[in-house]
């Protein structure tokens, strides 16, 4: 799978990434909302010249942290979903309860979550 991290806590963005590259899946990690849109942007909007853009090369999944500075995860998800409404997106946050229920409010759909902390396994 490829899958783009957005972590703003360098020692878990390095335990999760490494978790995940261990199991053979291709990680590009960010420490923040405004990276990970633009690498999001990059990757799934990129086309050759004269075609049109295709989200052929989109990530299997997007982890995002749900507090980032600069963008947080939920405007990320926001802006993610509007570009791809199929995106697989998995919220990682402290705050369970309060992030659920914003990001269904906000997103108008359900996303995964896992509850901060957590083993690598649990990815």
């Amino acid at each position: 799978m490829r899958i783009l991290i957005a972590e703003d806590d360098l020692h878990s963005l390095d335990m999760s990434a490494k978790a995940l590259e261990f199991r053979g899946h291709e990680v590009i990690g960010t420490t923040n909302g405004q990276d990970c849109l633009r690498i999001y942007h990059k990757n799934v909007l990129k086309s050759e010249k004269g075609k049109e853009p295709s989200l052929n090369s989109s990530f299997d999944a997007v982890i995002l942290d749900y507090k980032m500075p600069k963008m947080d995860g939920k405007q990320v998800a926001k802006e993610i979903l509007s570009i791809n409404p199929d995106q697989r997106i998995i919220f990682v946050s402290a705050y369970v309860k309060d992030t659920l229920m914003e990001s269904v409010k906000e997103l108008n759909q359900v996303i995964e979550l896992i509850q901060k902390p957590f083993e690598p396994d649990a990815l």
